[in-house]
């Protein structure tokens, strides 16, 4: 009995360690709802009060065509970077798993790289790159072909915001390959099955957690883009960032401009709840497999 004494007082001090982690935390709360909650509530009050309220500012929105056809046009462009990046990447991910240490020193140091150059740097060296006497087409005349117009096209919007966006694409995929072990392929092979039988029932399922973490990474920073549009892009390839800054900094229009960028959230979080479910089931699957 004297043994067990002791371990009666430290009940109540157990309990108290339990809201230490909650505790850490708060700080770091409320700083998201000072940087985050509340600019994102003003949008939110300025939509429905200016110029006066109502919802004057989202039946203008869905009263106008070329509003909905910009918001699907932003979808659109943000859905084919998604898949650009999820092809260049996938194989970039699977070579880093692969490689010795320092090659795949020199890999990562390849991804992080573009994160220590601006933005606009790399937005203006896909200009020089696809514009019409770009380097591109000079190639390409150069080996007999016709140019082809990737600057202010759709294409060009694509090719420059994959770019910037791969790196958040390469770095989740990465961090769930590294996870599994080669070996199971291997043994795949030694049951019978070819190399690429092998590794697409072996080892993508299991890889596929990475690949749906880094689509939804890149898809939802893909809808907010705006300096690369504005710099390759052109009226038909316009995003709905284009237009919220128009209405906000150059019509003053702050109502107008709070109301696009409220649809445009609430559509975002539509799609994702609705694709929520077959993530989840996809990723049970692979972590039974």
């Amino acid at each position: 009995m004297s043994a067990r004494e002791p371990t009666t007082p430290s009940t109540p001090k157990r309990a108290g360690w339990a809201w230490r982690p909650f505790a850490l935390t708060l700080p770091a709360l409320v700083l998201l709802a000072a940087v985050i909650g509340y600019p994102l509530l003003t949008i939110v009050l300025r939509s429905l009060s200016e110029p006066q309220w109502g919802a004057q500012n989202y039946v203008w929105f869905f009263g106008a065509p070329i509003n909905l056809t910009v918001l699907g046009r932003t979808f659109t462009i943000s859905a084919w970077v998604t898949i650009v990046c999820v092809i260049c990447a996938y194989p970039y991910a699977y070579l880093m798993t692969a490689v010795g240490p320092r090659v795949r020193l020199v890999l990562v140091l390849c991804v992080l790289i573009p994160f220590w150059v601006s933005g606009v740097v790399r937005t203006l060296s896909w200009v020089i790159l696809l514009q019409d006497s770009g380097v591109i087409n000079s190639l390409l005349r150069a080996a007999g072909f016709d140019g082809i117009r990737l600057i202010r096209t759709q294409t060009g919007v694509v090719i420059g915001m994959a770019q910037v966006l791969l790196p958040f694409m390469i770095l989740p995929l990465y961090s769930v390959m590294k996870g599994i072990d080669l070996r199971l392929m291997r043994a795949a092979q030694s049951l019978g099955a070819k190399p690429s039988r092998a590794f697409f029932t072996v080892y993508m399922p299991l890889s596929l957690p990475g690949v749906y973490a880094g689509a939804i990474i890149v898809f939802i920073l893909a809808l907010g883009f705006y300096i690369t549009p504005a710099l390759l892009g052109g009226p038909r390839s316009t995003m709905l960032s284009t237009l919220v800054q128009t209405q906000v900094l150059s019509l003053l229009q702050w109502g107008r401009g709070g109301a696009m960028g409220v649809v445009l959230l609430v559509t975002t979080f539509v799609l994702l709840a609705l694709a929520a479910p077959v993530m989840r089931s996809r990723y049970r699957e692979a972590g039974r497999s």
